[in-house]
């Protein structure tokens, strides 16, 4: 069996493998296009394969971590260092992104079949795998950040990927620049960090800032307010996760990135991307939950708790008044990032992180799904203009079924179920309020509601896309997706409804693996009374959506949805996803439009015209001092020139070599020397 130095030096092969591929691709295009998807789907199931055994090993080992750090820059007596790590959180995350990853891949091939930058997009594919599990892999928050960073330039990539469209390149732009504002954050903590402990690694043997020392020192440390330097820095590194996982209030690039690719948005929504920020702060973790004496619960789970729950509640209530298939899972996606963090705050890294690892293959596999149906619908996405497709896309439609039912948290068999009640179930204990709790239990409520609602306006009724003159156009009818598209769902599906069985309360056992103790179920009477309220908090959304949508389902793509037809107005806000771009396009948007405008006119009126007058001052000192020069500087040496070389022309004279002269001006001299004594004695 290979040592722990194999694995050691096997971690950096995981990203290396997708980067390598990323340079072919980008330098080398190869002739025929299908080389690129084989290349990069090919070394994305050999680092699968990697990151499987990493799991396999650090179950095993049962204990600690494995660490490798080296020097990277070196200024004077002090160093740089970046590092990998290999632990519990790294080696589930590694396993889960390049499986996950490898499908979306793989669907890929078949969706981008007919598109002529092919090879550029398994490029831009690729550069993004690498980067996430560059970031995965870091023992270093410098390291951390470097790769998080191109992972944003990727993501901008891909989502303008078809920037052609005026939407598309706008999307892109919105989702680089949103995140950098949380960015921006992230770095000052980072430099703050630094400032404070000399070092960015997480673990080096004691030494590193995650460990006991730099802790206790951050802790005995206040700022401004009275505020914990541990809290202050652990808040700037969360404005970082709030805009990378699209917590409110930098949600609003999440649901636009809709324009790229579809798997595009499967790969930044469901297993990637949108899953760094939560990864961050699993694992500054204990930054984040350090407290002074005295204190319950940190300042920062108690800010993560409750901005995780306020964005649970409100994407899932923008997710209702959606028509765009893709729109109203990219909300989902919102409303779980919301419940991820949320766990983090009320229950810990497992808790978190378990809702994170079922929601990346249920969600995938809707994305994916939605992308099957998108594909067989001829590019439509409006679910007005779909309907009755279980009978056009069978295999979809189970699939789909599935995924819905994981996500809805449908009881026992479905994933969601298990990581969504382990989170309830924590915010029911939590200390400091009950709110969360509540707020996540009516988010529960309506997931299974807007889930419902799509299932119905895509799968159920008639096919609306003919139009309501109802003439059906049979070349464009819904046809089932290819098999390399239909696969990939097939293989995604068995995960989405089994997986939770891994982290029940009964056999713990992720709960276990993640925090390397032995597996110990905790099945208690409030455990099966929460299971007793979610699963009747699920049916009631599913009964509700069935009732409104599905007894009578819409027969033309032009019928109000039922909840507009009654509520117009406050459909209306949901619809407009409660104006927030709006607000921001009218406040900030508009006063840096505002500010820049001002800047501009000072630049052109004011800061121009002091340049031109400045450059006329100093050209009219130039034509001054060029007078001077030429008139009295010049003229003024000349003569003073002239009456050197004219005395010299004189005192060259006197020299003539001849010694009865030179007596001559002597006798003269002393006559005239013998007149002035004579002339001074009288």
């Amino acid at each position: 069996m290979p040592n722990e130095n194999t694995y050691l030096w096997a971690v950096p092969v995981i990203p290396l493998l997708p980067l390598l591929v990323a340079a072919a691709l980008a330098v080398f295009e190869p002739k025929d296009k299908r080389r690129a998807s084989l290349w990069a789907i090919n070394t994305m199931w050999v680092s699968c394969l990697i990151s499987v055994l990493a799991v396999i090993h650090v179950a095993n080992v049962g204990q600690g971590r494995i660490v490798h750090n080296f020097s990277w820059l070196q200024f004077g007596g002090a160093s740089l260092e970046l590092g990998w790590v290999l632990d519990p959180l790294s080696a589930i995350m590694l396993s889960m992104i390049t499986f996950v990853g490898s499908l979306i891949f793989t669907f890929s091939a078949g969706y981008m079949a007919k598109d002529s930058n092919y090879s550029k997009f398994f490029c831009y594919l690729s550069l993004f795998a690498a980067a996430m599990l560059g970031l995965i892999i870091a023992n270093s928050l410098l390291l951390m950040f470097i790769c998080w960073e191109l992972v944003g330039l990727a993501s901008y990539l891909l989502i303008g990927f078809w920037y052609h469209k005026p939407s598309a390149a706008a999307a892109a732009k919105k989702a680089f620049i949103t995140t950098r504002i949380g960015d921006l954050g992230l770095f000052i903590g980072m430099l703050w960090l630094y400032s404070e402990t000399g070092t960015l690694l997480f673990y080096d043997g004691g030494d590193g800032c995650l460990e006991q020392a730099a802790l206790a020192g951050l802790i005995a440390k206040t700022t401004i307010f009275g505020i914990s330097l541990t809290t202050a820095i652990a808040l700037l590194i969360f404005c970082g996760a709030i805009g990378k996982s699209g917590q409110f209030p930098l949600h609003v690039w999440l649901p636009d990135a809709m324009e790229g690719p579809t798997p595009v948005s499967a790969l930044i929504h469901a297993a990637t991307m949108v899953a760094a920020g939560v990864f961050l702060m699993a694992r500054i973790y204990p930054l984040a939950e350090i407290a002074p004496p005295g204190v319950g619960v940190s300042t920062t789970l108690q800010v993560m708790t409750w901005v995780g729950a306020i964005t649970a509640v409100f994407a899932s209530l923008i997710a209702i008044g959606q028509f765009d298939i893709k729109r109203v899972l990219a909300y989902s996606t919102v409303a779980q990032l919301g419940y991820m963090i949320m766990g983090l705050g009320v229950g810990g890294v497992a808790v978190g992180m378990f809702h994170l690892i079922t929601h990346a293959f249920f969600k995938a596999l809707l994305f994916l799904g939605s992308g099957s149906v998108i594909h067989g619908c001829h590019h439509e996405q409006d679910m007005r203009k779909m309907g009755g497709l279980r009978k056009f896309m069978p295999a979809t439609f189970v699939t789909y079924a599935i995924g819905m039912m994981a996500l809805s948290g449908f009881p026992i068999f479905f994933a969601g179920f298990w990581s969504k009640d382990e989170i309830l179930h924590a915010a029911w204990n939590w200390g400091p309020s009950d709110w969360p709790f509540w707020m996540g239990l009516f988010g529960a409520l309506l997931t299974a509601f807007y889930m419902t609602r799509q299932m119905i306006y895509v799968f159920f009724g008639k096919y609306r896309g003919h139009g309501d003159a109802g003439e059906v156009d049979y070349e464009k009818q819904p046809h089932e997706s290819p098999a390399v598209m239909v696969v990939p769902l097939l293989i995604l599906a068995p995960f989405a409804a089994l997986l939770g069985f891994l982290g029940t309360p009964i056999v713990p056992w992720f709960q276990a693996f993640m925090d390397q103790v032995p597996v110990y179920g905790h099945m208690t009477v409030g455990t099966l009374g929460l299971w007793i309220v979610s699963t009747a908090v699920v049916t009631l959304g599913v009964g509700l959506g069935w009732w409104i949508y599905g007894i009578e389902p819409p027969t033309r793509a032009t019928d109000k949805d039922e909840l507009e037809h009654h509520f117009p107005e406050q459909f209306s806000w949901l619809k407009n996803r409660f104006y927030i771009d709006e607000f921001y396009r009218d406040t900030v948007i508009s006063w840096h439009t505002r500010f820049g405008a001002i800047c501009d006119r000072l630049d052109r009126k004011v800061l121009t015209s002091l340049v031109s007058i400045v450059s006329l001052i100093t050209l009219a000192v130039a034509w001054l001092s060029r007078l001077i020069d030429e008139y009295i500087v010049n003229p003024g040496f000349d003569r003073g020139c002239t009456e050197v070389r004219r005395g010299g022309r004189f005192s060259s004279g006197l020299q003539s070599g001849q010694i009865q002269e030179y007596l001559r001006v002597f006798g003269i001299a002393l006559v005239l020397f013998i007149l002035i004594l004579v002339i001074g004695n009288k």
